[in-house]
């Protein structure tokens, strides 16, 4: 089974906005929230770290950060 990810807002339990075009019929969801008042648990970082870590498993994270700063600062200098 694929995944697709596409960024939605739900504003009292009702969808508001979605950024992309969603299949028609039913679709199964799992929700990943921000939480800006709520600090995480030490239980809920090591569950998380445990179920993403690997995922990118041939990335340089330095080398990319490097990359992502320049390509940002590429057009201030104009």
């Amino acid at each position: 089974m694929g995944h697709k990810i596409v960024e939605a807002i739900i504003e009292d339990g009702q969808l508001k906005y979605v950024s992309g075009k969603l299949p028609n019929g039913k679709i199964n969801v799992h929700l990943i929230y921000d939480t800006a008042d709520e600090p995480l648990r030490e239980k809920e970082i090591v569950k998380i770290l445990a179920e993403t870590s690997g995922i990118y498993k041939e990335i340089d994270a330095a080398t990319e950060a490097i990359k992502l700063r320049e390509s940002w600062e590429r057009n201030l200098h104009k």
